[in-house]
């Protein structure tokens, strides 16, 4: 197969878009799509601060590189949550990578903060994800907000919200829903959230990583395993397989014609959130889930 760009052998094959390309080209053609999501859903420009969320993994850290070679204000969060055999490894990884480029790195700790997962683990008995999760957008959502950034960037790619948008259509969920997208603006005490991956699949990320040289983390969360959205990923993949290019379709067909019917939907009725008493963020409950958490750890 020859590269659809320069016409040399092509090294990765895309039949989503009909086309392959070669090590170089594939980057082009990586880095062209990122500024297309961020151009056409105006994500952000070179004036605003942005902060990405990184993990260690592919996904953030192809994010990280492609918006300092693009020229964006960038800086990274890094969130040590203490997992043995994981975080550990994971933040090595990104010290490693934004020493290289020279990104500036922000790192917060867990351990510090009387959260380590290990012990929230211990205290809750529901799965330990949906508490981490809670724990990590609280933290990265303030230190944007705390330090200035007008973005915080994730590196969710098309894998993460085709699964998501299925997941969701499955229950009919219609507050998630309203708020499924690329983009989440700015609100009373939430900074603006965007997802620039989100035409990228995990397999072109991981493509571009390895052909960029990038040394991401590989070892997986151990508590990880029985999410639910590794089986919707798993029975996405098999429709793409049979239908290329129905990821993309799925979810930008939502994006341009579907998710205005279920814009306000989580707003009409709901109770409006306030800050909470005791560190601020918004909630609709007497005290924010993260202090209610804390509350827990302390007894």
């Amino acid at each position: 197969m020859k590269c659809t760009r320069c016409k040399k052998i092509a090294a990765v094959a895309l039949p989503s878009h009909n086309a392959g390309f070669c090590p170089e080209c594939f980057k082009v053609f990586f880095s062209r799509q990122v500024e297309k999501a961020i151009k056409e859903r105006t994500l952000f420009s070179k004036e605003d601060r942005i902060l990405i969320a990184l993990s260690g993994g592919k996904d953030s850290l192809a994010l990280a590189r492609e918006l300092h070679l693009l020229g964006y204000n960038t800086a990274g969060l890094y969130i040590d949550l203490a997992i043995p055999g994981s975080s550990e490894t994971a933040r090595d990884h990104v010290e490693r990578f934004c020493r290289d480029l020279g990104i500036s790195l922000h790192v917060l700790e867990m351990e510090k903060e009387g959260m380590p997962i290990p012990e929230v683990r211990k205290k809750f008995n529901r799965p330990v994800c949906s508490v981490c999760g809670r724990i990590k957008r609280y933290y990265f959502n303030r230190f944007a907000l705390d330090n200035g950034f007008s973005v915080l960037a994730t590196g969710h790619n098309l894998d993460d919200e085709a699964a998501r948008l299925f997941s969701n259509v499955m229950r009919w969920d219609v507050s998630y829903l309203g708020s499924q997208g690329p983009d989440l603006p700015a609100e009373q005490g939430f900074v603006r959230k965007v997802k620039p991956l989100y035409r990228l699949s995990e397999f072109e990320t991981a493509n571009y990583s390895f052909l960029a040289g990038i040394d991401y983390c590989y070892a997986p969360c151990p508590y990880s395993k029985g999410a639910s959205f590794t089986y919707y990923k798993y029975l996405l993949d098999e429709l793409e397989h049979e239908q290329p290019g129905r990821k993309i379709s799925f979810y930008e067909g939502f994006l341009n014609r579907g998710r205005q019917a279920f814009d306000h939907i989580d707003q009409e009725g709901g109770e409006k959130p306030g800050p909470c008493p005791r560190c601020g963020y918004p909630t609709t409950g007497d005290i924010c889930g993260v202090c209610r958490i804390r509350e827990v750890m302390h007894r």
